[in-house]
């Protein structure tokens, strides 16, 4: 997943017990959600909790356990930023329209490189702040509203860019067998599901699977880190990916190494084109070999 590792410490914020927000299964899943969706509300108005991440009290009635305001606080991706892996590009004039439709893209020294093989990465926020909290919710909380809300935003992103539905199918960034038994869910589908439901197009939650798991070691360097990813990916044998334009799901972009190694095994199986999108980025996307951009 996501190359970013939470702290003890963060985990154990995300753990406070205030509910747990979870969404509705089941066989009548649309029913009981609607009923859950009114009990839920009913209960925000006569017994408010604290927002997950400043504690404030929460007034609204809302599924949601974060209040308006850090939602509201979480901060964009700055522009320019780079055409192909989306990293914020600082001093630098965006090109005029005219001139980057004639081929003169904007790209960080390692998309000049080519190191992705998607074929272009963009992110609803920067990994900072309140934001920070709101993914440790969702990975380790199963926060279904959350993870619908932003679902949401990512839609938005895509339409903004001009790109919805530029895909034929939407695919969740796995766990390997052991994490995902471990935790009983993959955050990366709790994004990836409710964006392919808006978006109206499949959702293949099992056609990528990981075959080899992360290292037990909390924090990675950057080499750990491409190595760690280096052909730990693969499509579950039987599955048909030739020609299809893949809609990649993670919750956060770091170094972009696991996108990038998703992306290759989609492409060698036959897929025409992966395009990666995560509700969060690091400010910078460095490789083993880069210095300081």
């Amino acid at each position: 997943m996501a190359e970013a590792t939470p702290s003890r410490d963060g985990r154990a914020a995300a753990g406070r017990s205030v509910g747990d927000g979870r969404g509705v299964r089941g066989t009548d899943a649309t029913g009981r959600g609607w009923l859950a969706g009114i009990s839920d509300a009913l209960v925000s108005v006569f017994f408010p909790a604290g927002c997950r991440i400043c504690d404030e009290l929460l007034t609204s009635a809302s599924r949601l356990p974060i209040c308006e305001a850090c939602l509201g606080s979480f901060v964009r991706v700055p522009q320019p930023a780079c055409d192909v892996c989306g990293r914020p590009l600082p001093g630098l004039t965006p090109e005029p329209r005219s001139v980057r439709n004639e081929g003169r893209a904007l790209l960080c020294p390692a998309c000049r490189d080519k190191t992705y093989a998607f074929e272009r990465a963009r992110s609803f926020a920067m990994y900072e702040g309140p934001l920070v909290g709101a993914i440790l919710l969702l990975k380790f909380e199963q926060i279904e509203p959350l993870g619908a809300w932003f679902a949401e935003r990512l839609a938005e992103l895509m339409k903004e860019q001009g790109s919805a539905p530029a895909a034929d199918v939407v695919v969740p960034v796995p766990l390997h067998r052991r994490r995902e038994r471990e935790r009983g869910y993959n955050q990366a589908a709790l994004l990836s599901k409710p964006l392919a439901k808006r978006l109206r197009l499949p959702h293949k939650a099992v056609l990528l699977m990981r075959t080899r798991a992360r290292p037990e070691k909390q924090i990675l360097t950057l080499e750990e880190r491409w190595e760690s990813v280096r052909g730990a990916f693969a499509t579950r044998p039987g599955s048909q990916v030739d020609n299809l334009r893949v809609l990649l799901l993670d919750d956060v972009l770091t170094t972009g190494a696991t996108l990038d190694a998703c992306a290759r095994a989609l492409l060698e199986a036959g897929a025409k084109s992966v395009v990666g999108l995560t509700v969060a980025r690091a400010a910078r996307n460095p490789l083993p070999s880069s210095s300081e951009w």
